[in-house]
């Protein structure tokens, strides 16, 4: 699934290849799929993105729009597959769960592997769809800070237990990082993914701060993971310091064998020696 980085990365590449473009024709793909949620029938959005011209595209979290001028905005929303640009004269995919066709013959494609929402709304619209309405900041936006992060640990933690894995990955608390990004995340912090947030320390808090903002640049700046592709079909370039192509090698750091096990849904990869539970 893309996370904050690869949504940034897309829209990014959406502004340089398809800013101005001409919608010729749409669809909603080929292939039927009880996980994509559409809120238009074929004709509506057939018939409502004919002719619009395509804006500046922008993103929140992991929710990708792109303005289809005048009054629209198409949304894609924590989605993940394939999402492709094709220059005239290409072929088109075999399956496609979106698919947008522009006057001068190239077209963009989408195909989840997973799920994810291919929305329409009208502009005035589009921040009251759930998720998206009262969003917390993202670590991209200006005030995600220090201050920030802490007051939203102390939060959390009055709430419910909250551990370090749970920050990053659950209730949208910190929205646009998934499970993916949080392993890296947590390795670079020196933080074991069931650590209770409530009991870190101000040096600890710090390091987690730090590792958020480091991490999301350097996943942007790579183009990506490697393990997702780019709006032209290319993997990112960013290698993951841990997933499961790490467990039983050597820690980058100390050498100790990477360690893996399940919780909150999905895989964590630690080094014992590095991130030890506190």
């Amino acid at each position: 699934m893309f996370e904050l980085p690869e949504v940034t990365v897309l829209t990014r590449q959406i502004n340089s290849t398809l800013k101005g473009k001409i919608v010729r024709t749409g669809n909603l793909g080929n292939s039927p799929h009880k996980f994509v949620w559409y809120n238009r029938t074929e004709d509506e959005f057939a018939s409502l993105i004919t002719g619009k011209v395509v804006g500046e595209a922008f993103s929140k979290g992991r929710w990708l729009l792109i303005p289809l001028e005048s009054g629209y905005i198409l949304l894609f929303g924590e989605f993940g597959g394939n999402l492709h640009f094709h220059p005239a004269g290409e072929k088109p995919p075999k399956k496609t769960h979106l698919q947008v066709n522009f006057e001068d013959g190239s077209f963009l494609t989408e195909f989840t592997q997973m799920w994810g929402a291919m929305e329409l709304y009208a502009a005035e619209d589009v921040w009251e769809r759930e998720y998206l309405k009262d969003m917390r900041l993202t670590p991209l936006d200006g005030d995600f800070t220090f201050e920030y992060l802490n007051r939203l640990m102390d939060e959390a933690s009055q709430q419910q237990k909250t551990s370090a894995k749970g920050l990053l990955t659950q209730n949208q608390l910190i929205p646009g990082l998934g499970n993916a990004c949080a392993q890296d995340i947590l390795f670079n912090a020196g933080v074991h993914p069931r650590q209770n947030i409530a009991e870190m320390s101000a040096e600890t808090r710090h390091n987690l701060f730090d590792a958020i903002q480091t991490t999301v640049k350097a996943i942007i700046e790579g183009g990506g993971r490697y393990d997702e592709t780019d709006l032209f079909g290319n993997p990112g370039g960013y290698i993951r310091l841990m997933d499961k192509n790490t467990v039983g090698k050597p820690c980058s750091n100390c050498g100790t064998p990477i360690e893996n096990f399940a919780y909150l849904g999905g895989a964590c990869y630690v080094c014992p020696e590095c991130q030890p539970v506190r």
